[in-house]
């Protein structure tokens, strides 16, 4: 089965907290500090393979964790980093943020794709005015999103036009793509993917997507559903029947296919495009030339071919290959890669709640049960990393906009303090 879009959840793999240590040694009477840093959470990859050319799989399996990186020990003992998960997907595959809609990675070249990366283990602490510290920082929680694979095949040439106009029969003569070919509409269920090779050498790959109705841009007819396919291609073909076989105008036929393209995507508008006029057999010389003109007055070329048996096919195949010899490579989207240390600060910041239950503020966040386990409630420094903690997210500010005032409890899972401004 083709599927083309799949929404999966990635987890990153938390870096691990460092260690409370020091060094003891005899005739050592205060050795300094010895705990050693957390490993780094392991990172997801995404990784292109040719191979595949579905996202079926991500039906099955929808949620994909890397590995925690491990804590931290005495003796400056650093925490192993955890394992790095790779996630195989076709080439073409656009990674999107799920919430926001912004492309994460494109991944189209030969090199894996870190999408979402672990946690760092914790730092040191020792300085020179905070030689004793009696606590240490946990390591910073890996990247955790819902993202939507796109699959948009990655093709020079595209073929569009209403269904039945003669695309696949037009991609089985001039490649070794063997579509399903069957007068009747939407024979080709999904893009199909040939190589047409010119001389040697020279190739270029070209996509049959399915055919296209009135509405296809807003999810008619299967237009919707397969379009995005047509957003990689530098040049784009389109077949029409130029004898209105089925009562159809050739001219509406090019004006309304042309209408849901700019519909889907303006750019698609002014993609360079070369129209090719299928089953010229069936209609006089009269009718081919009105058509002909009527395009070529748009600035389009024209090439009139007889798709069964290779009438015109070869020209049509020569004039798309040098058309590409003036274009731009294949389109690659431009990423916008997630940062580990900006999302660690978005969840810090923004990932509590406060909720007042008999007069006690009671404060709850899941990175708060982090600092909790690494603080030292009973040491000087440790308290005021956790109160600098506490203000650095907003908590603070959150609990003076809920009224909060001066000797008011506030809870912290299983602690509790009198609020002092």
């Amino acid at each position: 089965m083709f599927v083309d879009v799949a929404k999966i959840k990635i987890k990153a793999g938390d870096g691990g907290n460092g260690a409370v240590s020091f060094h003891r040694e005899k005739y050592v009477a205060s050795g300094g500090p010895d705990g050693g840093d957390g490993g780094r959470g392991g990172d997801i990859i995404f990784v292109p393979k040719d191979n595949l050319s579905t996202l079926a799989d991500f039906r099955y399996k929808r949620k994909y964790v890397a590995e925690n990186g491990q804590n931290g020990r005495a003796k400056r003992c650093f925490g192993k980093n955890g394992a790095s998960l790779e996630i195989e997907v076709p080439r073409g595959t656009v990674v999107k943020d799920a919430e926001t809609g912004r492309i994460i990675a494109d991944v189209s070249s030969n090199e894996p794709v870190i999408v979402a990366k672990g946690g760092w283990g914790n730092y040191h602490f020792a300085t020179p005015t905070r030689q004793c510290p009696r606590f240490a920082k946990s390591g910073t929680p890996g990247v955790e999103l819902e993202v939507i694979l796109e699959l948009k095949l990655l093709a020079d040439v595209g073929l569009v036009g209403f269904p039945n106009v003669g695309k696949s029969t037009l991609i089985s003569v001039v490649s070794d793509a063997k579509p399903v070919i069957a007068n009747y509409h939407f024979t080709t269920l999904s893009p199909v993917l040939g190589v047409v090779r010119i001389a040697e050498g020279a190739s270029f790959v070209m996509a049959d997507i399915p055919g296209l109705i009135n509405g296809a841009s807003e999810g008619v007819g299967l237009g919707h559903q397969f379009l995005r396919h047509v957003d990689r291609c530098r040049l784009l073909v389109h077949v029409v029947d130029v004898s209105g076989s089925e009562g159809r105008n050739p001219i509406k036929d090019f004006d309304e296919i042309n209408a849901e393209l700019a519909a889907f995507n303006e750019d698609l508008a002014s993609r360079p495009m070369i129209v090719a006029g299928n089953k010229c057999d069936m209609v006089t010389d009269e009718e081919l030339q009105s058509f002909k003109d009527y395009v070529t007055q748009k600035g389009y070329e024209f090439y009139p071919i007889i798709a069964p048996i290779c009438e015109g096919t070869q020209e049509l195949m020569n004039a798309v290959y040098k058309k590409l010899t003036e274009l731009p490579p294949i389109k690659q989207y431009e990423a916008e890669p997630v940062v580990i240390e900006e999302y660690a600060e978005k969840l810090k910041n923004n990932d509590f709640t406060i909720t007042v239950t008999d007069g006690i503020y009671n404060v709850e966040g899941k990175w708060l049960l982090k600092i909790l386990s690494a603080v030292d409630l009973d040491d000087y420094e440790s308290l005021q990393y956790f109160q600098r903690t506490l203000i650095s997210s907003g908590i603070i500010n959150a609990l003076k906009e809920k009224g909060i005032n001066e000797g008011d409890i506030v809870s912290i899972y299983d602690i509790e303090f009198e609020f002092v401004p």
